[in-house]
């Protein structure tokens, strides 16, 4: 793992000045875009696995290769997780590292997150917990609709409940989920990320040893 990772550089020096009009309007304005007929089968597909199994739900959106849903099904054998990554060349990396020590409450799905979630909710899923870790910052102010917390299915991805936890090597990132989670009537707690905690992610590991300071944010989402 190479120490090379430079920190992330925007043209923002605080929180962006639409954030609160682009969180109230998603909150208030329902998400109508056609949803994709792959998120739809990859939807069925997960459905399909988890069956009629009562055992509680994790999602790892945005999972990569898969280290941190392995992981998480690990620490949380008492789960399933779902490891939802849109790369298909980055999951089928996982399949091949991690082989046959896939846990058997864990499943790898290739999809878009938002599309996924927003079935999800349609389904009536309620998750046990939730993991964002190290999704793309799109720095740019730009961007802002590009983030999570910026993208009209934020309000989707409250409705899915649980225990909520993002990570970052991007404060600033953090900071706006934060101010938008309040603006949901959501408190969050953000904290630097212990510096002798075990890496869930390669990001996690690369950053670290880049000398980055990493940041958790925390909230229970109704």
């Amino acid at each position: 793992m190479f120490a090379n990772s430079s920190p992330v550089v925007s043209n923002q020096t605080g929180l962006h000045e639409r954030l609160e009009a682009t969180v109230r309007r998603h909150l208030s304005q329902p998400w109508r875009a056609p949803l994709a007929e792959h998120d739809r089968r990859a939807f069925d597909q997960a459905r399909q696995w988890l069956g009629e199994d009562a055992r509680p739900l994790i999602l790892d959106s945005g999972c990569g290769t898969g280290r941190s849903s392995v992981a998480l099904a690990r620490r949380f054998p008492e789960a399933k997780v779902l490891g939802l990554d849109q790369s298909d060349h980055r999951l089928r990396r996982g399949e091949r590292r991690f082989g046959e020590a896939l846990p058997e409450n864990l499943r790898l799905v290739r999809c878009d997150c938002a599309g996924f979630w927003r079935l999800a909710e349609d389904a009536g899923w309620r998750l046990r917990r939730h993991y964002l870790l190290y999704p793309n910052p799109w720095p740019k102010s730009a961007h802002l609709k590009r983030r999570w917390h910026g993208h009209p299915v934020f309000p989707h991805l409250l409705a899915l409940g649980g225990e909520l936890e993002a990570r970052s090597n991007w404060r600033l990132y953090l900071q706006e989920l934060a101010a938008a989670l309040a603006l949901a009537g959501v408190e969050a707690s953000l904290q630097p990320l212990p510096e002798d905690e075990a890496a869930l992610t390669d990001f996690e590991e690369k950053y670290r040893l880049s000398g980055h300071e990493l940041w958790r944010l925390t909230a229970t989402l109704r």
